[in-house]
Formats: structure tokens, sequence, C-alpha cells
């Protein structure tokens, strides 16, 4: 039972790990591409190619550990003031509209990755193939539902043991 509880970590991880490493390799790449361009006057053709195919990684993977860990931004001052079942009624409201919006990206995210595997589209310099790039966005949308589900349960489970440690 422990390595199924592993597998989960490593899976829910996941995210993190593929934001986090294409996040180090745009930081690389610009790092060479600027030492290269200005103390070699020899500019990286495919520099800006890499860059924005990293980007998208770093955008979607990012977002969806963002929803696990609560780190997009929110202003809560007035559903905080509010008494708790409407507090709850808005919260869940938030995340079937949000559920709702994402489910219809993935939806058109995997008409426009199955448009570049039909095409056979690459990018211009590396020719790396643009379903590669543009994957991640209903893998990302993917991961944002499953992880806004898991940190909206698991906030509602803590809800409720503190308001059970409140009664006694």
């Amino acid at each position: 039972m422990k390595n199924k509880g592993r597998l989960l970590e490593r899976l829910l991880n996941l995210d993190f790990v593929l934001s986090g490493a294409a996040f180090i390799l745009l930081v690389l790449v610009t790092f060479v591409g600027v030492i290269m361009r200005y103390l070699f006057n020899n500019p990286l053709t495919w520099q800006e190619e890499m860059q924005l195919s990293l980007i998208i990684w770093v955008v979607f993977f990012g977002a969806s550990a963002a929803f696990r860990t609560g780190g997009h931004v929110a202003i809560e001052i007035i559903v905080d003031a509010m008494p708790k079942r409407l507090r709850f009624v808005i919260e869940v409201l938030g995340y079937l509209v949000t559920c709702v919006v994402l489910i219809y990206l993935l939806r058109s995210s995997i008409d426009l990755v199955m448009q570049m595997v039909t095409t056979g589209r690459t990018t211009n310099i590396l020719r790396i193939p643009q379903q590669f790039v543009y994957g991640a966005f209903p893998a990302g949308c993917v991961l944002m539902i499953i992880n806004y589900t898991y940190s909206m349960y698991h906030s509602h489970l803590k809800r409720k043991d503190a308001e059970k440690e409140e009664e006694v």
C-alpha cells in the first residue's frame, strides 16, 4: 500500500519536475544566448524557438503545480468575511466554473495537437514536432483539473477536521 502512495506522490509531482526542468533549461538557453551574442558576436539561431517551446511547458505545468499548492492569485477578503456555508458554496461554484473552462481548453488543445499530428508540423529550425511542444497544453489542463480537485478535497477535509476540533 505504501508503494501506491509513493507512486501517486511521484505522479503528482511530475508537474513540478517538468516545469522546473523546463525553467532551468529556459534560463540556461537564455544565458548562453546572451553570452554568444554579446561576447562572441555569434547569436544562436535556434534560441528563440527553444525559448518559446520551453515557456509553453513552464506555463502549463507550472500552472498545474500552482493549483495543488494554492499558488494562484486570489482575492479572498470578501469570501473570508462571509458565513461558512456561503463561503463553501462560492468555493464550489468557483471550482465548477474553473473546471468547465479547463475542460473547454482541454478539448480545444486536443484539437490543436491533433491538427499538428495530421499536418506533420515541426518547428522551423530545430525540426521538433509541434505536437511535442503543444502537448503540454492538454497535459497541463488535465493535471490542473486533477490538482484542483485534489486541493479542494483536502482543504475540505482539513476544514471538517478543524470544525470537529472546535466542537470538542
